[in-house]
């Protein structure tokens, strides 16, 4: 099938993701170009061309959709879920740019009044926007999906079921939501066995099913997880502690939890002293952010080599920032902005090949422990979940 959408499937793709309604009024595709030309890369190149072509094809549409179409560019932040310049530009049509200098010469717009003005966003950008959109979002009303390194290669995970995916990410998220714990181990090549305690005390946890119905919302697309910030020690010590081993390449890194905070790092190869550098430098790139849940892995998608659609295959433990999910830990925690960062660490074999999830529990008051995943599969009953339209 091909790797392009064509109008009338993006049409299907909007109305599916946002519902509009008659008071939507207008949709902008919101898009970070490079600081420099020696900045750029061909993917980005080509995410900026594919942004434009879907900007074309549904302002073609624009009798059948019912809503304006505007791409908007500005600058890129350098840095994954950092907070977003205060200037944007409006496409006037033409050439696109291919760095911040030539935007230099269009008129320049608040980029809050830009997330004010228009109803729909749509950010297929080179870094991730997710966090400064979702806590602009309620603020501002609009609704956004984001779009974080998204390449043609993804289009096969905007054509599969979502009602199907929604099912189990809210039965999840609802599962999640009344636990108290997580209990996780991991096999590692060799014979290591990890145990990762995380406390899941006074959260709630959130589905992203790809579905944006009401102002205010904001999240991946691709989507398919529920996540929860894990308790990080607001009242009281938080109990998350353990010892979480992620896979760099052939090398294996040890990270000691304590209080939710990576502590210390073992190991002794190139990316356990590169990792061991990044927490004495940045603490807060130490804090256990989110525990995902992801299912897209069931749907016969198979990792792309970018967070967007990867973190969606299956469990995955983030590090940095958490206030976007609705933790603690904020730009403010970190020493500047492009040292800002929430990345998620993805246990699946085609990623992390000597690391398995061998089992991953929730433990819930008063009931008995319940078992996610064995073996590295879901082994959680979905067929008891409620259909989600």
């Amino acid at each position: 099938m091909s790797d392009e959408l064509s109008a009338a499937e993006l049409v299907a793709l909007v109305r599916r993701a946002f519902l509009p309604s008659e008071r939507d009024r207008s949709l902008a595709f919101l898009v970070d170009v490079p600081a420099s030309a020696e900045a750029d890369n061909p993917a980005w190149r080509q995410r900026r061309q594919l942004a434009a072509d879907w900007a074309g094809k549904l302002a073609g549409a624009g009798d059948e959709l019912g809503l304006g179409v505007r791409l908007v560019f500005y600058e890129a932040v350098g840095a994954n879920n950092a907070d977003l310049p205060g200037q944007a530009c409006y496409h006037p049509g033409g050439r696109l740019p291919t760095s911040a200098a030539e935007l230099a010469g269009l008129p320049q717009v608040a980029l809050e009044q830009v997330l004010a003005d228009n109803d729909i966003l749509i950010a297929p950008t080179e870094y991730s926007a997710t966090a400064p959109l979702k806590l602009a979002a309620p603020r501002l009303g609009f609704r956004a999906a984001t779009m974080p390194g998204f390449s043609p290669s993804m289009v096969a995970a905007l054509r599969i079921d979502y009602g199907e995916v929604n099912r189990r990410v809210e039965l999840l998220s609802g599962l999640l939501t009344r636990a108290q714990a997580a209990e996780i181990e991991f096999s590692v090549t060799g014979g290591q066995f990890c145990r990762l305690f995380l406390d899941l005390r006074r959260r709630r946890a959130h589905s992203s099913g790809g579905f944006f119905p009401r102002p205010g919302s904001a999240g991946n697309l691709p989507s398919g997880e529920s996540y929860i910030v894990p308790y990080e020690g607001e009242e009281d010590p938080s109990r998350s502690s353990g010892l979480l081993p992620v896979q760099f390449g052939d090398e294996v890194v040890y990270y000691r939890i304590e209080n939710n905070r990576a502590r210390e790092v073992e190991g002794d190869g190139p990316a356990a002293t590169r990792e061991a550098e990044h927490l004495r430098r940045e603490p807060a790139y130490g804090n256990l952010a989110e525990l995902g849940l992801g299912v897209l892995g069931d749907f016969g998608l198979e990792p792309s080599g970018e967070i967007l659609l990867d973190e969606k295959l299956g469990l995955h433990i983030a590090f940095g920032r958490s206030d976007h999910f609705g933790g603690q830990v904020g730009a403010k925690d970190f020493s500047s902005p492009r040292e800002v960062v929430h990345i998620d660490r993805v246990y699946v074999p085609q990623l992390q090949p000597d690391v398995e999830v061998s089992s991953a529990r929730l433990v819930i008051p008063g009931e008995e422990a319940i078992q996610l995943i064995r073996d590295g599969r879901y082994v959680v009953d979905f067929s008891s979940a409620e259909p989600v339209s």
